[in-house]
């Protein structure tokens, strides 16, 4: 009987190290793909990576943290800093209160040294019972801001508003609501 079950634990621990070799260490298994291109007459090659399902997870410092994930990622290098180019992209800022605040977005363009962000098409703001949709955001750490523009619709608990832009201090949390046009009216609608 003893033997058994030391046999048994011998094939268990075979098929678990197959496994972990599949899934870990297997080359065929990792989704990057190295792409070189040449630039008209300079013959400069430039090396890029596309990635799929890539995630970010940037703690900011003891009470804030960044996490941003694609689906589809292409890495480059401008100036020797890393720039991703993501396709379907979520994000999730979460602050010293807990609350996350989430933005989807078609693409992003993530900066690596400074983790700015600028999300692009169909970006989605989702924040307590608050939603903005708009077609641009731009969420700089440098200054501690986010600034949202073109076609800017903000629901709320309250009713609705439409505008051009909206800034939102991450910090003080103080927001902005303005047009580009300082002759046009911001639309509110209350419930």
């Amino acid at each position: 009987m003893k033997k058994a079950i030391q046999l048994i634990l011998f094939l268990i621990l075979i098929i678990i190290s197959i496994i972990f070799y599949k899934i870990y260490l297997n080359e065929d298994t990792k989704p990057i793909v190295n792409l070189k291109t040449q630039e008209n007459q300079n013959n400069i090659t430039t090396e890029n990576n596309l990635i799929k399902n890539l995630k970010y997870e940037v703690k900011l410092d003891q009470n804030n943290e960044y996490i941003i994930t694609s689906d589809l990622s292409e890495i480059t290098y401008e100036n020797n800093i890393e720039v991703v180019r993501m396709q379907n992209v979520e994000a999730i800022f979460i602050d010293q209160s807990n609350i996350p605040l989430i933005v989807t977005s078609n693409q992003a363009i993530y900066n690596n040294s400074n983790y700015n962000t600028k999300f692009i098409e169909n970006v989605r703001i989702e924040y307590l019972n608050n939603v903005i949709l708009s077609e641009n955001m731009d969420l700089d750490f440098g200054k501690n801001l986010i600034k949202i523009t073109e076609n800017v619709n903000y629901s709320g608990v309250q009713g609705t508003i439409k505008a051009d832009n909206i800034k939102i201090n991450l910090i003080t949390k103080k927001i902005q609501i303005y047009m580009n046009d300082t002759t046009d009216n911001v639309k509110i609608t209350t419930k």
